[in-house]
């Protein structure tokens, strides 16, 4: 087997090639495009044997889509995408001195699908259909994102916004109304010159804002469009807190790849949702995870919140965990957590939530 580890940059790849005892036998640096994956076939067809298969070739590469990993995953390369932050753990663990390189990373990484693959997660390609949502969806996602930054732009300070910024101040409601009305107050003015040049910023913001309106609306509708052409949608919305444009951003992170998910499980760790837990000795604690998809936690903590407004038996599992003394945060994880189960094993059936099958353990595993 061959291991190959790939740094990639805008236009180029730093890769490196190591055998099964973790020797490095060859370092190139390949151009991004067809002309750079011509050149890697040609890279690691000259290390193995004529009848070996391309399944032999393990890749490691830290981002999981895009035109070069498709390519790659299409040759029949077994290909694994990593997170920035797994890759700097890695490098740490390895002992280096701190100094970062292209060269460095590609063998970082080529060490790592190589001592650590069972702990990665293979790269399975998704449909174009569902490539098509994933598009659309962050397209939509980002504007929405970027009108809410131009907006706060705008708005004036409200008291529970200044209350948020005050920390370790005795009467924190006090002085945040005394701060909201020393700037609601009136004060001294700039000249008629500096004044319009504020008033100009300002008109600019808002005709920012209005374009963003205008095409946020439209790319709405191709969200609904393509999601609405993919098989799994159908079973995406029948989940509980979940509409169409959820249910987009739900299965553009997630994808359609029907091998990608072991289990419900490896779903749950790949979502961020499942606990982490410590143990050394007699200690043990649980945490949430910090290392996450931002897109995908978002839609799912939507999700959960939406759920236990809409959903009785969502409700009354939210409820128990209330009743067991956790915040309102660390019981709608939980609440997330379980619902990507259940989403794990409609899609695995390809079968439509249903309440009375979704929730049939709840009582026993509130217990244990």
């Amino acid at each position: 087997m061959l291991f190959v580890g790939d740094d990639w940059a805008e236009d180029h790849h730093d890769v490196e090639v190591q055998d099964e005892q973790g020797r490095a036998v060859k370092r190139a640096r390949l151009p991004e495009g067809a002309a750079g994956v011509a050149r890697f076939h040609e890279l690691v067809a000259s290390f193995l044997p004529e009848d070996a298969e391309p399944a032999e070739v393990l890749v490691c590469i830290e981002t999981d889509r895009g035109p070069w990993v498709r390519a790659l995953a299409a040759a029949g390369y077994r290909v694994f995408g990593v997170n920035p932050k797994q890759a700097a753990r890695h490098r740490e663990v390895m002992g280096n001195s701190g100094a970062k390189s292209d060269k460095a990373d590609a063998h970082a990484l080529a060490d790592m699908v190589r001592t650590r693959r069972h702990q990665l997660r293979e790269i399975a390609a998704d449909s174009d259909e569902a490539e098509a949502v994933k598009v659309v969806a962050r397209a939509h996602q980002t504007m929405i994102w970027e009108r809410t930054r131009h907006m706060l732009r705008l708005r004036r300070l409200s008291a529970g916004q200044i209350t948020a910024a005050l920390k370790g101040h005795r009467d924190k409601p006090g002085k945040a109304a005394a701060i909201q009305a020393e700037l609601r107050a009136e004060h001294l003015g700039q000249s008629d010159l500096v004044a319009s040049a504020y008033a100009a910023t300002v008109s600019a913001t808002v005709a920012v804002l209005r374009t963003l309106n205008s095409e946020i609306k439209t790319l709405e509708g191709q969200v609904e469009a393509n999601f609405g052409r993919h098989p799994d949608a159908e079973i995406l919305l029948s989940q509980p807190g979940i509409g169409v444009i959820l249910g987009a951003r739900v299965l553009a992170e997630f994808g359609d790849a029907r091998g990608r998910y072991a289990s419900a499980k490896a779903r749950k760790n790949y979502a961020g949702t499942s606990p982490i837990t410590r143990q050394s000795g007699k200690s043990k604690t649980v945490h949430a995870r910090f290392i996450h998809n931002d897109r995908l936690i978002d839609a799912l903590h939507m999700q959960a919140g939406a759920a236990i407004l809409h959903d009785p038996a969502v409700r009354a599992y939210y409820d128990q965990l209330k009743a067991r003394d956790l915040s309102h945060n660390a019981a709608l994880r939980q609440v997330g957590n379980r619902l990507v189960g259940i989403l794990h094993g409609c899609l695995k059936t390809h079968t439509p939530y249903d309440p009375a099958t979704a929730w049939s353990h709840r009582q026993d595993d509130l217990a244990a």
